[in-house]
């Protein structure tokens, strides 16, 4: 893989794991609840979703889901499951108060690691961004080094991008007023996530 090639292929993922959305909010929700730690976790199980639909697309996995229409419209409709009932747990949600924050412990961690994962697998935009931008790049990976590029190059990207956020928002200035606000920050990401399944299952049927 030339250097211009992976540039380009840099490029787009910066710009997607830069777009806001589903995956954006359930960070600073974990990071706002938990603290830092339960977002770098959060951001990093999200990576190796975005790192496995990389490694589904280099080996071609992806075009033949997109080929299978029942088989992908299953996976969508048990992606929009899963965000409208993560989108209804932060609803629920009574902002990160003194008490749930004392009583957080490594299960919480697992918690923000299975969510961070499940809502890259889950997500079927986020299958339809690679099979649509991110498969031009798997020709130019015909050595095991670009392969290795093709995978490591998102999932490092995305991993990075989220620990930034993570890091910014529980900043000693910054994790204090946030939280405050943090029960209308879950009710906001509630109703994104659960706009997103809705909106999934609309363009289904």
């Amino acid at each position: 893989m030339s250097i211009d090639t992976w540039l380009g292929l840099l490029a787009i993922c910066c710009l997607g794991a830069m777009s806001p959305g589903p995956s954006l909010a359930m960070v600073v929700r974990h990071t706002l609840s938990g603290g830092r730690l339960h977002g770098i976790v959060c951001a990093w199980a999200h990576s190796i979703g975005i790192g496995f639909y990389a490694l589904v697309t280099l080996l071609g996995l992806g075009v033949v889901l997109k080929e299978a229409p029942l088989v992908f419209n299953i996976i969508a409709i048990l992606g929009a499951l899963y965000l409208a009932w993560l989108g209804l747990q932060a609803l629920g949600s009574k902002g990160a108060s003194e008490q749930k924050l004392e009583a957080r412990s490594q299960s919480g961690l697992l918690v923000a690691a299975r969510d961070g994962l499940g809502i890259s697998l889950f997500n079927p935009k986020i299958l339809l961004f690679f099979l649509a931008l991110f498969s031009q790049f798997v020709l130019a990976a015909n050595t095991a080094s670009g392969q290795l590029l093709i995978v490591a190059t998102p999932l490092i990207i995305d991993g990075l991008w989220y620990t930034v956020i993570a890091m910014l928002l529980s900043h000693g200035s910054v994790l204090p007023k946030l939280r405050a606000k943090s029960a209308l920050i879950d009710k906001v990401s509630g109703i994104v996530l659960i706009v997103l399944a809705i909106n999934v299952l609309y363009r289904l049927f």
